[in-house]
């Protein structure tokens, strides 16, 4: 079974027993395989689909930028493709990287030809996201994604005075998304503890530099250029749109494994962990957001994270056709089905991070005194 930390207690998944588990990891399966074995030319239509919205948010906006003079034009020019990088991000790179539409042989859609518009190189991100952390989800110790080696996130993080900026470190890291994770890609700690090569750790960084030169080439040089005298209503406009997909980005990100309800977990928890454990660790680490069809849309349908967390590999599109399925197994056996609206489970991140941000001795003093008081 798997056991929660003390500080996120999830009960009812300590009460159930290995064979109810296992039970709950059979029936889970049982829903990947019936929609692995449904995909077919309706999928494809909406991957295809997508491609094409985004690619006309992404010209639009362009072309509406070099009119940028105008604040109108400069507005809805940079709302677009703001849209159409996030698109771009998170309902096609992220979830083409996963390998969801590999079935369908594409060369152009595929996880091992598809290039995205982020500083992190594909092929570096696919081992620290997909394998990483989708292996060892909010596991201490395991899971880099957790605080990105930034920030603290859970009280079984050793406190230290750099964590006073826990709130400063998230604003910054919100602001410049794209490069908190290409950094926590290249595991600067584990270079410098020795753990890792420093032969590496260069390629790595070739790869990275590579990817910020041709976005910063294509973005912040070559379309203001070609806007000439309107190179600066171009410039701001595309800086603006990066910075609004990191902030969009890491918003939805955090609140799909960080709110109020989500669990950590140790690595000894993983001593024999069975594909049961596995499924049941996925749904206590994860978080849903709540919201319409294009909310989900523009989330890359990550606002169905626990769907996604327990089937990476299926079609996003399908995740909203599912979650009914998996949230009602969740109440057959007592199990969370953390989801709520994004403000209000940002907010739950923010204060969490607020309060790790104090010594431990601190927070437990101010709680007695409130105890007292009451």
């Amino acid at each position: 079974m798997v056991r929660p930390l003390p500080s996120t207690p999830a009960p009812a998944a300590a009460a159930l027993t290995p064979a109810q588990v296992e039970e709950l990891g059979r029936r889970l399966e049982a829903i990947r395989e019936r929609i692995l074995a449904e995909r077919g030319e309706t999928d494809a239509a909406y991957v295809r689909g997508i491609i094409r919205r985004q690619r006309f948010l992404e010209i639009g906006g362009r072309a509406l930028l070099f009119a940028g003079i105008l604040p109108p034009c400069w507005v809805a020019g940079t709302a677009m493709l703001a849209s159409a990088k996030i698109l771009e991000n998170m309902e096609l790179g992220h979830n083409v990287l996963h390998g969801q539409w590999d079935w369908m042989r594409d060369p152009k859609i595929h996880s091992t030809t598809w290039e995205w518009d982020l500083v992190s190189s594909a092929a570096e991100w696919k081992v620290s996201h997909n394998y990483r952390h989708h292996t060892y989800t909010n596991v201490l110790g395991k899971d880099r994604d957790i605080g990105y080696g930034l920030l603290r996130m859970t009280d079984e993080q050793p406190w230290n005075p750099y964590y006073l900026g826990n709130p400063l470190w998230n604003f910054l890291l919100s602001i410049f998304f794209e490069y908190g994770v290409a950094l926590h890609d290249l595991e600067v700690d584990e270079v410098l503890a020795g753990r890792k090569p420093r032969a590496e750790f260069r390629r790595q960084l070739k790869a990275i530099a590579r990817k910020i030169g041709r976005q910063v080439g294509k973005d912040y040089v070559l379309f203001p250029l070609l806007a000439g005298p309107f190179f600066l209503p171009v410039l701001l406009g595309n800086v603006s749109a990066n910075v609004i997909r990191n902030l969009w980005s890491h918003a939805v990100i955090f609140c799909g494994h960080f709110p109020d309800g989500t669990v950590m977990f140790t690595e000894d928890q993983l001593e024999g962990e069975t594909r049961g454990q596995w499924y049941l660790r996925q749904m206590l680490g994860s978080a849903n957001l709540d919201g319409g069809p294009l909310f989900h849309l523009m989330t890359g349908n990550l606002s169905f994270q626990i769907e996604h967390h327990l089937f990476p590999d299926l079609p996003s599109n399908r995740y909203a056709e599912i979650a009914p399925e998996v949230r009602a197994l969740c109440a057959e056996y007592g199990l969370p089905y953390v989801t709520g609206r994004l403000h209000r489970q940002y907010g739950q991140v923010v204060r969490t991070l607020a309060r790790l941000a104090l010594p431990p001795k601190l927070v437990s003093w101010w709680r007695a005194f409130r105890s007292r008081s009451r």
